[in-house]
């Protein structure tokens, strides 16, 4: 044991041994510590609470820095494809030619779902929100690949399964945004890719020969690699706690769509638009809300500005501000809330408030915006998150597995009621 801390109780003292990561980040292995002294942590959120060791994802929010396996967030987004990139996350290395094309290959022939999830779909009413949806269909797969409950498949079922959940879900997204437009479905189209097939199947009508614009294709690309894993966020942990029973592969995932869903973890880009849509309605005075987001006595706020887990420039948000600029200039959507945007972007980044704070615009700012661009609802603003996740998902999931960790059993230190006699009922108080 070359590191260690030494933990003094009732005069006794323990050795906890100190783990060390790849990037230098250490921790306190505390695994032993009930057995040996009878305590346990209290640490409300697990904020400061590693639950396990990963391989997947590296960010320092000090210095602003993401990598997906090693490789930086920046490289990825400007080199690499949402599905190379899925490939990393997955199975740890970046596919060659071959294995890319047959990654691409097996996904495209699985796009297509059964027709009996229609008879799941149609009873859904056209108010339902696309993540209950999404979250619902998902769930159901598992009756559809009952074999997927099987906690030992072999790796190449394991696989398939995999396989079929990337495939399905942009399908299952993009019903779950024609169920609230009140649109007829579109088939998945095997000649188009990844991205392509989605917003084929959100957008074209079905006589149409639809071809999505390119630098809207490479935008949602980008945006899909930004969002595709981010350490143990409240949704991860969620997939990898389900996964832990030995729950399958499509109840995990469908457990960690409706973590996602929850308004603290993936509704702030949809948090940014109702921003705007609050300025334009009050007259579009920016530098008003401005003046307001710093006034601590105005229960305004600023959102898509900083991050909780960056105190430095989101690595991301840096990304996605080019790809934002190119989608508004290509498609020239004339819409006050983006001019808004503009501007209050344009205001945050010259005040010395925002900038002494780092209050830098997040991704989260710049998403929302391209996506109000591309006329994608709000309320699918959630899904489109989910669908860049799942890659991270899956991967949090099988790392899980393979390490053959535990069931997920946190403890609690129990502050009710102590013993007490049981009171029959002509004795109760009213």
């Amino acid at each position: 044991m070359s590191r260690y801390a030494e933990l003094i109780f009732e005069g006794k003292k323990y050795i906890l041994p100190v783990v060390e990561g790849t990037e230098k980040e250490l921790g306190l292995d505390i695994s032993k510590l009930r057995d040996e002294t009878g305590l346990i942590t209290l640490d409300a959120g697990f904020k400061n609470t590693g639950s396990n060791t990963s391989a997947i994802t590296f960010l320092d929010g000090e210095l602003g820095i993401l990598r997906y396996r090693g490789y930086a967030i920046e490289e990825l987004a400007e080199k690499s494809t949402f599905l190379e990139v899925a490939h990393l996350l997955i199975y740890g290395e970046l596919p060659n030619k071959a294995t890319l094309s047959n990654f691409q290959k097996d996904i495209t022939m699985h796009t297509l779902v059964h027709e009996d999830m229609r008879k799941i779909f149609d009873g859904f009413p056209a108010s339902s929100h696309p993540m209950g949806v999404l979250a619902s269909l998902v769930c159901a797969l598992t009756a559809f690949y009952p074999n997927a409950l099987d906690p030992n498949l072999s790796p190449a079922e394991t696989d398939l399964h995999i396989i079929r959940l990337l495939a399905k879900m942009p399908t299952l997204a993009a019903w779950a945004y024609k169920n609230e437009m009140g649109h007829p479905l579109n088939y998945p189209k095997n000649s188009l890719s990844y991205c392509e097939n989605f917003l084929q199947m959100m957008f074209a009508y079905p006589t149409e020969d639809f071809h999505p614009d390119p630098v809207v294709v490479d935008a949602l690309d980008k945006l899909l690699i930004l969002h595709a894993d981010h350490e143990q966020n409240c949704s991860a942990a969620t997939v990898r706690v389900v996964g832990s029973s030995h729950a399958s592969l499509y109840s995990a995932i469908a457990a960690g769509i409706n973590a996602l869903w929850g308004p603290l973890h993936g509704g702030a880009n949809q948090e940014v638009i109702e921003m705007l849509q609050e300025i334009h309605a009050n007259g579009g005075n920016v530098k008003k809300y401005v003046e307001m987001a710093k006034d601590k006595n105005s229960t305004f706020r600023l959102m898509g500005f900083g991050h909780r887990v960056y105190k430095n420039y989101d690595p991301r948000a840096k990304i996605i501000k080019g790809a934002c600029d190119n989608v508004l200039n290509k498609l020239g959507v004339s819409d006050p809330l983006l001019d808004i945007a503009k501007e209050l972007e344009e205001a945050a980044l010259k005040d010395s408030y925002f900038v002494e704070r780092k209050l830098y615009p997040n991704v989260d700012f710049y998403s929302g915006v391209i996506y109000r661009a591309m006329g994608i609802p709000t309320e699918m603003f959630t899904v489109m998150f989910a669908l860049g996740r799942l890659p991270g998902w899956i991967a949090q999931w099988r790392e899980m597995r393979q390490m053959k960790l535990p069931i997920s059993r946190p403890r609690q230190i129990y502050t009710g009621a102590t013993l007490r006699p049981y009171v029959p009922m002509g004795n109760r108080e009213k």
